[in-house]
């Protein structure tokens, strides 16, 4: 790193949470705050501006585009900037396609102001900043990969843990019945159980799923 300050944009929904990622990333040396985004359409186009070092992105935005999709239209650019992920979700469900779109880092907003701002100078260098809860889930699908599930699996039974039909899952996915109840069958195989409430259940205790 030079002595110049990494620069960062601020990509959340609600005003207060980004005076708050604002208010601690001031107080840190070397980090400057140049610009707050509320969509993450916003945040996309900020980003391309070509003067921004880190993201800070929510997940979960109240309409429109998601975090983990604007972190792949961000990072899919020629120099872009580095993606740190911060929110309140820790599941499978939602850390996989934020890593996978291309995140750096991926922090949960209760994490000390100290670790937040020690995240975002790692992710300006390139390297991997994650939350320890999030590290260590990763790193048991990679020890026991026959007991993860697959993205689509993931995807499937989060859908109906929304209380989802197979046809309804299949139209949101875009997948037949069939294919639908073949990936279910595949996740009730892995997680030892026989019903949906079931696999709801032992994937949200897990940490698969969302609660």
């Amino acid at each position: 790193m030079t002595d110049q300050p990494v620069r960062l944009l601020l990509a959340d929904d609600h005003p207060v949470v980004r005076a708050g990622l604002r208010a601690v990333l001031e107080t840190e040396p070397g980090l400057v705050v140049v610009a707050e985004a509320a969509t993450a359409e916003d945040a996309v186009a900020r980003a391309a501006r070509g003067d921004i070092d880190v993201v800070l992105m929510d997940l979960q935005f109240g309409k429109g585009m998601g975090g983990a999709e604007a972190t792949a239209a961000i990072t899919a650019r020629p120099g872009a900037p580095r993606v740190v992920i911060v929110t309140t979700y820790d599941s499978d469900a939602d850390t996989l396609p934020a890593i996978e779109a291309g995140a750096t880092g991926y922090l949960l907003k209760d994490a000390p102001p100290e670790e937040l701002a020690a995240a975002v100078r790692t992710a300006a260098t390139g390297r991997t900043a994650l939350a320890p809860a999030v590290a260590d889930r990763l790193m048991n699908r990679l020890r026991a990969p026959g007991t993860s599930l697959t993205r689509r699996e993931t995807e499937v039974l989060a859908l109906v843990a929304e209380g989802l039909s197979n046809q309804a899952v299949g139209r949101r996915l875009h997948l037949t019945e069939g294919t639908v109840k073949s990936h279910l069958a595949r996740v009730y195989a892995k997680l030892g159980v026989d019903s949906r409430t079931a696999a709801v259940a032992t994937a949200a205790d897990l940490g698969l799923i969302r609660r």
